[in-house]
């Protein structure tokens, strides 16, 4: 288990603001492209869920109670999505929690797959049906977890 915890919001906050969401200097190419992977998923997430906001925002005046169920829906993945960017950008500082993080959320996108698959999803696509996002998301993970990741992890940890 990680020994670098957050203590309080702000160390949960990336140093530096948002401003260095693209620099990477210092990460290993195994790092840089699970970094990537992450960010751009969660700001795929935020952007297609803006987007969505609006379809669900029309749906209340033909569907309430569909509507309803939707938007609740809508900001957990709202949620989740611009936590993965925070998680991948603290998992850029060398925060082993945020690495940790990340990997539970590609684990649950596999359960929500699987759930959605076995649920009449068929070609997996929909709610909790996204196959392909859990595939993105185990590939982020496995480059994370790789030896010359780990190394750089213990590194960052021996200088902090």
């Amino acid at each position: 288990m990680p020994t670098d915890g957050p203590r309080n919001f702000n160390d949960v906050m990336p140093q530096g603001g948002f401003s260095g969401m693209f620099k990477t200097q210092g990460l290993p190419t195994e790092l840089k492209v699970s970094y990537f992977i992450w960010v751009i998923s969660g700001l795929l997430g935020l952007l297609f869920g803006l987007i969505a906001f609006f379809a669900v925002i029309a749906a209340f005046a033909f569907a309430p109670g569909f509507a309803a169920i939707a938007l609740i829906l809508l900001l957990l993945t709202l949620a989740v999505s611009a936590a993965q960017v925070v998680l991948a950008m603290k998992m850029k500082e060398g925060k082993e929690w945020a690495r940790l993080a990340l990997t539970i959320l590609a684990g649950i996108s596999l359960l929500l797959a699987i759930f959605g698959a076995a649920s009449g999803g068929g070609s997996g696509m929909g709610l909790g049906g996204n196959w392909f996002g859990f595939l993105v998301s185990a590939v982020a993970v496995v480059l994370m977890w790789l030896p010359n990741s780990q190394l750089w992890f213990k590194a960052v940890k021996g200088h902090a």
